[in-house]
């Protein structure tokens, strides 16, 4: 577990990039971000000091998979992979969290094990709301109460689009989805080409679309051959959005 860090609370952070995760469209991809917004100023300091702050350094467990559970972690600035690990080795990307959002579920109250990992792809500051204070404001709080839930419904969403996508797409239509999402979301118009102005590697993209690095590398160099992308060194260039549409849509 890596070393954190109480401070004072941090002001709560705007979302300058969206969370991601596998879905057909970026509609509603940041709307668990939002979560807290029916609370009066008041209210989310409340909320936020019923808590205490953590620094997690880029690498670091927010929590990890097996580990007792207790609570949940306000995300206030940065970035969080959540991830399932599989008995072989394999991970699969569940989602990039970032401020706003809350992870540690299905739990919220505390009880059991963390069913999956959440981990800093970079520096971020976190509100932990341990289980008997979550369950205090609960009670306390109505509209708190109810701003959770609609968190809770938030997350189901994105799980229900997760296993929609696993398992009515190929791997290739999920490939095909992913850089698309990526370039509404992070892409830079050049030209007629756009730059997904986000740092990925071939193993993110395995983990995100539930394959291997090496049938990623494999499909990104045929879509490069069919000049569909661009690739040099870290950076993908969208040539052809209409051909990824046609792997979508091909009926």
């Amino acid at each position: 577990m890596a070393r954190v860090q109480r401070l004072n609370p941090p002001p709560l952070a705007a979302a300058s990039t969206s969370a991601l995760f596998l879905s057909e469209s970026i509609e509603g991809l940041d709307v668990g971000a939002h979560f807290l917004d029916r609370l009066s100023v008041e209210q989310r300091t409340q909320v936020y000091a019923a808590g205490r702050t953590l620094l997690v350094p880029e690498g670091g467990m927010v929590f990890s998979q097996g580990d007792a559970h207790d609570g949940v972690f306000i995300i206030r600035r940065g970035q969080v992979r959540v991830y399932y690990s599989a008995p072989s080795g394999r991970e699969i990307t569940l989602a990039y969290w970032t401020p706003g959002h809350f992870v540690g579920g299905p739990e919220i109250s505390g009880g059991g094990m963390h069913m999956w990992s959440g981990v800093a792809i970079e520096d971020c500051a976190i509100t932990a709301l341990p289980g008997p204070m979550l369950q205090k404001l609960l009670v306390e709080m109505p509209a708190f109460a109810l701003a959770l839930i609609e968190g809770l419904i938030a997350k189901g969403k994105c799980y229900s689009s997760m296993a929609q996508m696993l398992g009515t797409r190929s791997v290739i239509e999920r490939l095909a989805q992913y850089l698309l999402n990526l370039s509404e979301l992070c892409g830079l118009p050049e030209g007629d080409t756009i730059i997904i102005n986000r740092k990925v590697t071939h193993d993110q993209i395995a983990a995100m679309v539930g394959s291997t690095r090496q049938w990623v590398t494999m499909m990104l160099k045929r879509f490069q051959a069919k000049r569909i992308i661009a690739i040099k060194g870290s950076v993908i260039r969208i040539r052809r959005v209409d051909l990824l549409e046609q792997i979508l849509f091909k009926d």
